[in-house]
């Protein structure tokens, strides 16, 4: 590991270790620790089997995603693997998952890494669709208890009388986010041909060229259908994996759908954060949101570590077990060309 990725990997490890404390340093832990020795683990073990069930779904899309591209549809056990280990070592390094679980595939199927790649950021942009879709889903249905969040905070940050009553300050955000966006557009429009110069803007467009390659993939599926039930499945088992676990403490038993898809969509923007399994982020989003529903810090702050020391738990004792069987197993496959150059092959012969 050169210089530079040990200290992106110390900057991200010091970020977790200070999000962490911020978390616990008004919580009662030993009260923690026993609301754990006392949780109903039924309900944890239940967790684990719909996260079985999220990663292989996820696992068999991926496959169905490469399978245009490659020629063929990698084993489901390989991929299946390949997920896993890339979620066992982006719990050691952020952002190392990716690279990772196409490492693997290589490994096991010959695949390329580059090819595999691509289909990796592809799904990528279909799960943050999803994720924007829910968030949009759970704001409409949740409207009143997120609308006075954010009032509360406006008010709370910039003690201005008689916000916590109305609507401004959805306004005022909402006409900064519409003016910000004017001026963007008409900065872009008359400097254009100024900023298509510039290094980073090359970069960008090209980053965004990609991005749109990625989601236009979908039109090469041989089985789109498959492609978006298991991409439903998959978000499916991601809000069960968490709702199940409200009925791990009495205290939170009483939690309802509502607030399981608040806590979805807060717990996957505290897991894309660039630290260590999503070490703090994920508390301290999935705390607050527990907030909104009249929980205690304390047992918010307990329900929000239960949740992210299970998944970890998982995800560990998974991605471990893939890790052996990925050593012993070995490369079974001869490297494998994308679909055209293996028409070209062909051709020639």
């Amino acid at each position: 590991m050169n210089p530079k990725n040990i200290l992106k990997y110390v900057i991200s490890l010091g970020i977790a270790a200070g999000l962490l404390w911020y978390v616990f340093k008004d919580i009662d832990r030993v009260a923690m620790f026993d609301a754990f020795r006392k949780a109903d683990y039924t309900w944890i073990v239940v967790s684990g089997l719909l996260t079985v069930v999220a990663h292989w779904s996820r696992a068999y899309r991926w496959g169905l995603l490469m399978e245009p591209v490659v020629g063929y549809r990698p084993a489901p056990f390989h991929t299946l693997l390949a997920v896993l280990t890339g979620y066992f070592a982006n719990l050691v390094v952020p952002r190392m998952g990716e690279v990772t679980r196409c490492g693997t595939l290589n490994r096991l199927e010959g695949v390329p890494v580059n090819v595999s790649f691509g289909t990796v950021v592809a799904e990528r942009i279909f799960d943050v669709l999803m994720l924007f879709l829910l968030i949009g889903a759970t704001f409409l249905i949740e409207f009143n208890r997120l609308s006075t969040f954010l009032t509360d905070f406006f008010s709370s940050k910039f003690n201005v009388a008689g916000l916590r009553d109305n609507s401004w300050p959805l306004v005022i955000l909402g006409g900064c986010l519409a003016g910000a966006a004017v001026l963007v557009w008409f900065l872009f429009g008359r400097y254009k041909e100024v900023l298509r110069r510039k290094p980073f803007y090359q970069k960008v467009e090209k980053f965004a060229g990609g991005l749109m390659e990625g989601l236009l993939s979908i039109r090469k599926l041989k089985n789109p259908g498959a492609f978006f039930l298991h991409t439903v499945l998959i978000w499916t088992m991601y809000y069960f994996m968490s709702f199940v676990l409200f009925q791990a403490m009495p205290q939170t038993a009483d939690l309802g759908w509502r607030a399981g898809l608040t806590i979805l969509i807060m717990g996957a923007l505290g897991m894309a954060a660039p630290v260590q399994g999503g070490a703090g982020t994920f508390n301290i989003l999935v705390g607050a949101a527990l907030a909104l529903y009249g929980l205690s810090n304390q047992d918010g702050a307990t329900l929000a570590t239960l949740m992210l020391f299970t998944q970890w738990f998982y995800v560990v004792i998974l991605g471990a077990l893939s890790f052996l069987i990925v050593m012993l197993k070995g490369r079974n496959r001869q490297p494998v060309r994308p679909v055209g150059a293996q028409e070209t092959v062909n051709a020639r012969r």
